[in-house]
């Protein structure tokens, strides 16, 4: 069975700036977006309970153009569509793990146990 990350559009303090916000797992995980020059998404930051806050900055991986058109149109709806949402945020976060903390991935079931 696929996990229910229970996305939801969310706002941030002007101290931490982006384009788009979600949050998932009840509160527990807070995901930042930007969206580039090149009209690409990007994850900038994310937030775990109990890990604090990982910022990917300049280290940050775009999805292709295709996929962040679908993002930007799926999150501009009043009600998210769950299953196209959750398979672009965790191709984001497949692709920028490398700079996420691991740990925290594995344990909020973002990305597979190794």
């Amino acid at each position: 069975m696929k996990q229910d990350y229970g996305f939801f559009k969310t706002t941030m303090p002007d101290s931490r700036k982006a384009d788009f916000y979600l949050g998932c797992l009840d509160g527990c995980v807070f995901i930042d977006f930007n969206y580039t020059a090149e009209k690409c998404i990007n994850l900038c930051r994310i937030s775990f309970d109990g890990y604090g806050c990982c910022y990917l900055d300049v280290k940050a991986k775009c999805i292709n153009e295709q996929l962040s058109k679908d993002f930007v149109e799926i999150i501009s709806k009043e009600k998210l569509d769950q299953e196209k949402i959750t398979k672009i945020v965790l191709e984001l976060i497949r692709l920028n793990k490398d700079n996420i903390w691991i740990d925290a991935l594995e344990e909020y079931n973002l990305i597979e146990k190794r």
